[in-house]
């Protein structure tokens, strides 16, 4: 299999355009065409939907692409690791990440890594779904959960602080809770999967499970219902913070820290060599988090 086929092929099903794309690689539009035949041909398949105005994948095309643009990684992260040809990271970048945080801390930092790196594309995924990062072809992923999948790799990028938070109307009219247990005196605001807590106490560890009228499934709507006074919840920092410095929200049980492994992850499949535009993404993401991440700096 020609790997310029495949090079070719990854730039139509970004371009939509095969003489578009055969214009990136150097190549005229009957060379372009003859190509992607011969990959077609070399497959048994037929990839792409060709019309007078532009392409599309077909759908043994789309089952094709990850694994097209896995290859061209592996090539790139191969040849980087002697030194051969350009480190300049290339391509598509696939990224996933949690709804929430991909909206209020990454978003706003791609204008500058992609002015830092110009031959990138990105291809972005907000869900708060665990996604299947082979089966969906994606590069990298951003977690904030423990790791159990033994076929990923995580490199950690910043921490992620859990606390206790209330707005100011909901303590004027409820109280501030003295201890962990007395949570189950209170209104608890849940966010499904996260409604049993651990604290640390002078006399150990403590537990508890408060109940509440109100849960949300994303951790934004959690933190809205808690400023608008619906209740106590546990939150990451990064989701409040703001609203910390604005008063909306109050710190409470400060003496109890929460019991807690969570951190901000990028994680990738173990299978693939860690390419040039993994590595970027990495490098600038724990370096503009900061340490601590700016989201704890004043808090």
């Amino acid at each position: 299999m020609n790997v310029e086929h495949l090079k070719l092929f990854v730039r139509i099903a970004a371009t939509h355009n095969i003489s578009a794309a055969g214009a990136e690689l150097g190549l005229s539009p009957a060379v372009s065409s003859a190509h992607i035949n011969k990959l077609e041909d070399a497959l048994g398949v037929r990839l792409i939907h060709r019309t007078t105005r532009k392409v599309s994948l077909t759908e043994e095309g789309l089952a094709f692409l990850p694994h097209a643009e896995e290859v061209l990684n592996s090539i790139e992260a191969a040849r980087a690791s002697v030194g051969v040809g350009s480190v300049i990271p290339t391509g598509t970048l696939r990224v996933a990440a949690p709804a929430s945080f991909g909206r209020m801390h990454l978003i706003p930092a791609f204008q500058q890594f992609m002015s830092e790196n110009l031959g990138l594309t990105v291809d972005f995924r907000l869900s708060d779904s665990m996604v299947d990062l082979v089966e969906g072809g994606f590069d990298i992923a951003i977690r904030n959960a423990e790791l159990k999948d033994s076929t990923l790799v995580a490199r950690k990028l910043a921490d992620d602080r859990r606390i206790v938070c209330a707005s100011p109307d909901y303590l004027a009219k409820y109280g501030k809770p003295v201890d962990p247990s007395d949570l189950m005196n209170h209104h608890f605001v849940q966010l499904p999967g996260l409604e049993t807590f651990t604290f640390k106490t002078e006399s150990g560890e403590v537990t508890v499970k408060p109940k509440g009228q109100f849960k949300a499934d994303n951790g934004e709507a959690v933190r809205d219902a808690c400023v608008h006074g619906l209740g106590i919840t546990v939150s990451a920092t990064w989701c409040v913070y703001e609203h910390l410095k604005r008063g909306e929200l109050v710190e409470i049980l400060t003496d109890y820290p929460l019991v807690s492994n969570s951190a901000i992850w990028a994680v990738y499949p173990s299978s693939r060599l860690l390419a040039p535009k993994v590595r970027a993404f990495i490098d600038f993401f724990s370096n503009y988090f900061g340490t601590p991440p700016y989201w704890d700096s004043d808090t």
